[in-house]
């Protein structure tokens, strides 16, 4: 399988695989399940393999690590997910 910030890197980077609608899940601990979100809603730092970051509902800017990544999709279509 892929690791998943090559995964995210693709999809920004390669201009054929990266059209269409993505998204991605990844677990929210304090909510205790999968949180969905456009791709376009995160903000990937070049070089960083550890994290992300993705502006929550109340405005503010949270750092998601990659291991919390469970799905990526694809318009809709599961394309990536990691075991439970």
């Amino acid at each position: 399988m892929i690791p998943i910030h090559e995964l995210l890197s693709k999809i920004c980077w390669n201009s054929e695989f990266g059209k269409g609608i993505f998204e991605i899940g990844y677990y929210d601990r304090i909510e205790r399940k999968n949180i969905r979100v456009s791709f376009e809603k995160i903000l990937l730092e070049k070089g960083n393999h550890a994290t992300f970051r993705l502006m929550d509902a109340n405005g503010e800017l949270q750092t998601i690590p990659f291991h919390r990544v469970r799905e990526v999709y694809k318009d809709g279509e599961l394309i990536w997910n990691r075991p439970h």
